[in-house]
């Protein structure tokens, strides 16, 4: 069930938490991006709403992540 779940003895937590925050950053500049074009095109951006959206998608990510993620197999 939960394969590579970093609470696991067997998962690798250094390699857990690289993945797991390569993966975040991603995420965040994906939210990033996104939440500025669909602001841009509505014809104005708010910076405000725009960090909250990619700081709550980069916990998000890095709480999903907390399940396991393939990147981080077992040993």
């Amino acid at each position: 069930m939960l394969k590579n779940c970093v609470f696991r003895p067997d998962v690798d937590t250094v390699a857990w938490i690289k993945a797991a925050g390569i993966r975040a950053v991603k995420t965040m500049a994906q939210t990033f991006v996104a939440t500025i074009g669909t602001a841009a095109a509505m014809g104005d951006v708010n910076w405000q709403m725009v960090g909250s959206a990619t700081v709550l998608s980069g916990i998000l990510s890095v709480a999903t992540s907390i399940a396991g993620i393939p990147e981080a197999a077992a040993r």
